[in-house]
């Protein structure tokens, strides 16, 4: 399960760090207006959320005291290359959790605010809200981009021919093969892991 979570995660991450290659620094800074939030305001929150959430993650609240989430929210990074940085930051910490994720501990229960969770429901819950900013990282690039927007998934118009690449891809592979990048439903991992 470890592996699985890990390869979903490194697949937004993947997205997101290809958003950041087609912006510039000013970019990052981009508001649609003052009470939105640019790319810079969504990395800062996104880390700082990943760092109080996951270190010491086994023994110590998700909701660090050192934490100020209001303070994610106000700008204080000055490059592209600060908030690349931070990305990584926090990232790398998320990682580091996942992969101290086994068999004996998947199930044990962990704080976050004090309401206790399953290490697999605290994973889940960052599943939910990871890509949800990461997907607002990329609506906000592709409004800055226009028409220079270079897609990261499936092109416009061009689904037909994305699956029969990926039927054409995967007829040679064992059947329990995952069926593309972003779909994971063959997995037959996946499927004895909720059929209880």
């Amino acid at each position: 399960m470890k592996d699985l979570f890990i390869k979903r995660f490194e697949y937004y991450k993947s997205i997101g760090d290809k958003t950041f290659d087609q912006l510039t620094d000013q970019q990052m800074f981009w508001q649609y207006n003052d009470d939105s939030n640019s790319i810079a305001v969504i990395v800062k929150h996104l880390a700082g959320n990943m760092l109080s959430r996951w270190s010491n993650f086994l023994t110590e609240d998700g909701e660090k005291s050192w934490r100020n989430r209001d303070e994610e929210f106000v700008n204080t990074l000055t490059t592209k290359k600060e908030i690349v940085d931070f990305w990584e930051k926090g990232w790398n910490c998320f990682f580091d959790a996942l992969k101290q994720i086994n068999d004996d501990n998947i199930n044990a229960t962990l704080y976050i605010r004090g309401e206790a969770h399953s290490v697999i429901d605290a994973v889940m819950r960052q599943l939910a809200h990871y890509p949800y900013h990461i997907g607002q990282i990329i609506y906000i690039a592709k409004m800055i981009k226009n028409e220079d927007w270079k897609t990261l998934t499936i092109a416009r118009n061009k689904s037909q021919e994305f699956n029969t690449e990926m039927k054409n891809k995967f007829s040679t592979k064992e059947p329990d093969a995952h069926s593309s990048p972003v779909c994971f439903q063959n997995s037959p991992e996946v499927r004895d892991e909720y059929k209880q």
